[in-house]
């Protein structure tokens, strides 16, 4: 009996294959989108937690120079004779032609097994690691790199991540200048008992332990919870055509609900076979989505790897592994997205009297206290946006901010177009138009969730291109100001570089070194820059604030400037004095943007860098010519100096690579917004394919009364026109919202930088137009059946029990 009970609530599926489809896409979409960003972010955190493990030795404690100098070789050999076993590490980075390269050089005999590379395992493999040529163990993708710019031998290793070397010490040494200066110590996790304390033996060193250490996931951390946030907005939107698609599923089927529970299937077992057939349908959906998401992610993953390298600086690899991780959590989610969805159409089959036949109107105003309800709810959300934007602080407060704003949009928007339509309906005076807005009104339950969901998508769509074209338009002007020299030159090891500045003063109008050093300065590893007292600073570089005579004061090696991101965490401000490595003091005389860069940047004057640090690489030049010189210079740089092509950037084709590399910066959220969008898209395709089967009751009195088919199908274009136009007139301010709490609130907690924010109309109209395809094609269908639909059928209506 029950098999056969459940074959029967089956066969609804094959009568009605269309809106299967639906469901079955809105379960894969929902799943596809989540479990898509989730692989990128499994496969994203591997490759930082493998980049830790091998480069930084990131399972053992680490010895590190208090203020960032570096530890001698006394140092060192103290640390041994008192019976520690440490290994030093060299590293820093290095260009082998054009490829920039960080170099690790390691002493491989006392390198604990954790730290050690597989590569170099044996007796012939640690020869030719510690021959005096040199050895460089490297990824397939590095070494396609340096081959043919380096005289060392290169093996490949499988374990190390790409743009990275491991050496031996000595030569890592000489390459990088260190002069002996070695960048950390790797603790043995086994060691002699009763050691003295480190702290005795040298006091200008510390301990850095395995939980403190450096960490490119805590850095990316407010990428990958943007890419989460894109994720779920795409998962919710695809639960939107779920829940559309199971309800009005469970409301045609009322009438068999009846026949079953008149010949005896208890209320328990239909239920059962519900949940039975809901689970059946989202655990086949969910794997359709995991093989979507897998897609969306390996075409995606390339853009994400080179998003994290041009914003953090981490290596990620474009390829995608398949993670069972992922695998399990996107089952997971459809089977839970289909539960919610479905869970009060479930509540209804089990409360609502079972001989109640689906009555459109009455369904209609059995909707009326919740929208109450759902708008009360809105307002709420929407306040508490204004609170958390306000009074709120942190990357948490930014997400909680954006959430209830977009949330709180949705939920308030039924409501208004209820409002509006009822207003519509009193202001009408033809009994034709009263009656289309009164009915589009009555469609309003049906359609609200797709209206919710293309609100989402549009929103999301305006907010992120805002954001986008505002650092886009900023980071332009940015770029012009900053590379402000004509050309760009880089030497190939000091002896070239000394000829530099002997040659090139000839030849120039102003020879601006670009040297720096890394330090520590107020407990935050950073670069330290040193500038020329040149003009090309005082008119290129604006400031966010300063003090007077800033620019004379890093000229007299008294001031300092830092970055934005320094400063809006609050770790130095204007006036205050901080402390640099190497026991000298700066003052603060200015604060400058520095789009891109999330860890805090110093600059002071370029003879106070070379005289606190005389080690400094002084390989880097910038060069101011007349921009018609730039030609003729370039060529004798390469035929009388004898300088490398490779090692000549002119300002042209320095901007066009950093403009290429933002627009693939942004490539993953433009795909996703497109997604989204199209999610929303098809939302609102299924809520009107699955509403146009059950208006035949509201439509056929009307056609009775005189008006052609073809007439009622232009109302419902007409129908959608107006509810799309409403829809995208509300997305306009909730995008705008959004766009500043991404600017003012998430960008400054995740990134350290605030944009000016740019509005940009036509962008709008353009998304309008492509909402308005979306919508129109969406409609096309049910058009196209009302248009075509046989009079029998709408005659037929007159002899239902409705």
């Amino acid at each position: 009996m029950r098999l056969i009970a459940f074959a029967a609530l089956l066969s609804h599926w094959r009568r009605r294959p269309l809106q299967l489809l639906t469901l079955v896409i809105g379960i894969a979409l929902a799943t596809g989108l989540w479990s898509g960003v989730q692989a990128i972010n499994a496969e994203a955190r591997a490759s930082y937690a493998r980049a830790t493990s091998v480069l930084e030795q990131g399972a053992l404690r680490q010895i590190v120079s208090k203020d960032g100098s570096g530890i001698s070789i006394e140092t060192y050999g103290k640390l041994r004779r008192a019976g520690w076993n440490v290994s030093p590490v060299i590293e820093g980075s290095y260009r082998f032609g054009p490829a920039k390269i960080k170099l690790i050089g390691i002493e491989p005999l006392s390198m604990p097994q954790e730290g050690q590379v597989a590569s170099i395992s044996t007796a012939s493999d640690l020869s030719d690691f510690l021959s005096a040529r040199g050895q460089l163990v490297v990824s397939a993708a590095t070494a396609a790199k340096i081959r043919g710019n380096t005289d060392m031998s290169i093996r490949v290793s499988e374990q190390v991540p790409d743009d990275a070397a491991f050496l031996d010490i000595a030569i890592a040494d000489g390459l990088l200048n260190a002069d002996g200066k070695i960048s950390r110590l790797v603790v043995a996790s086994e060691q002699r008992p009763e050691l003295e304390a480190i702290e005795y033996i040298a006091s200008e060193v510390s301990v850095r332990e395995t939980a403190d250490q450096p960490d490119v996931g805590r850095l990316t951390d407010s990428f990958h919870l943007n890419l989460t946030a894109f994720g779920f907005l795409s998962f919710v939107v695809g639960l939107f055509i779920v829940y559309s698609a199971a309800g009005l599923t469970l409301e045609q089927r009322r009438g068999t609900f009846r026949t079953l529970r008149s010949l005896g299937v208890s209320l328990p077992a239909l239920t059962t076979m519900l949940v039975i057939e809901l689970a059946a349908l989202a655990l086949f959906s969910g794997f359709l989505g995991i093989v979507l998401g897998y897609l969306v992610a390996s075409a995606l993953m390339p853009g994400v790897a080179t998003t994290i390298r041009g914003l953090y600086g981490a290596t990620v690899p474009g390829t995608l592994s398949i993670r069972p991780e992922w695998w399990f959590t996107g089952l997971l989610i459809a089977l839970g997205g289909t539960a919610i969805s479905s869970a009060q159409s479930l509540w209804r089959v089990w409360k609502l009297p079972i001989l109640a036949a689906a009555q459109p109107r009455a369904w209609a105003r059995a909707s009326t206290r919740s929208l109450i309800y759902q708008t009360a709810a809105g307002c709420a959300l929407l306040g508490s946006a204004l609170i958390l934007g306000v009074v709120g602080s942190g990357l948490a407060a930014g997400f909680g901010t954006l959430g209830c704003l977009l949330l709180g949009a949705a939920l308030l928007l039924p409501g208004l177009l209820a409002i509006a339509l009822k207003l519509a309906e009193r202001i009408s005076d033809a009994a034709l138009t009263q009656w289309f807005w009164a009915d589009t009104r009555l469609q309003l339950p049906g359609l609200s969730l797709a209206l919710m969901a293309l609100l989402l998508a549009l929103s999301a769509n305006i907010g992120v291109g805002t954001m986008v074209s505002s650092f886009r338009l900023t980071f332009l002007g940015w770029l012009d100001q900053r590379l402000a020299a004509e050309l760009y030159v880089t030497a190939k090891d000091e002896d070239e570089a000394k000829r530099l500045r002997e040659w090139l003063p000839r030849h120039s109008t102003a020879v601006l070194p670009i040297w720096s050093v890394e330090g520590s300065v107020l407990d935050e590893q950073l670069q330290i820059f040193g500038v020329a007292d040149d003009p090309t600073y005082r008119d290129h570089w604006p400031l966010i604030v300063a003090g007077r005579d800033a620019w004379d004061e890093i000229a007299s090696g008294k001031g300092a400037l830092i970055n934005e991101q320094m400063w809006r965490r609050g770790t130095a401000s204007l006036g205050a004095t901080i402390p640099m490595p190497g026991d000298w003091d700066a003052v603060v005389v200015g604060v400058y943007s520095d789009y891109g860069n999330p860890k805090g940047q110093v600059i002071v004057g370029i003879d106070s860098l070379v005289a606190h640090y005389p080690d400094v690489s002084k390989l880097r030049y910038g060069i101011r010519i007349p921009p018609e010189q730039v030609s003729s210079l370039r060529q004798r740089l390469v035929s009388e100096f004898g300088l490398a092509e490779t090692a000549i950037v002119d300002q042209a084709s320095l901007k066009r690579q950093s403009r290429a590399v933002f627009e693939q910066t942004f490539t993953v959220t433009g795909a996703l917004n497109v997604l989204t969008l199209a999610v929303a898209g098809f939302a609102m395709f299924s809520s009107l394919l699955t509403l146009s089967s059950i208006r035949l009751p509201q439509l056929a009195p009307v056609w009775a009364m005189g008006v052609r088919r073809r007439d009622l199908a232009l109302y419902e274009v007409a129908r959608t026109l107006a509810l799309w136009l409403a829809t995208f007139l509300t997305a306009i301010p909730v995008g705008l919202g959004l766009a500043w709490v991404l600017l003012a609130i998430v960008n400054v907690e995740a990134f350290g930088w605030r944009l000016p924010m740019t509005v940009f109309p036509l962008d709008w109209l353009w998304l309008g137009a492509v909402a308005l395809v979306a919508a129109l094609l969406s409609v096309l269908i049910p058009v196209w059946r009302f248009a075509t639909i046989n009079p029998a059928d709408l005659l037929r209506i007159f002899a239902d029990e409705r």
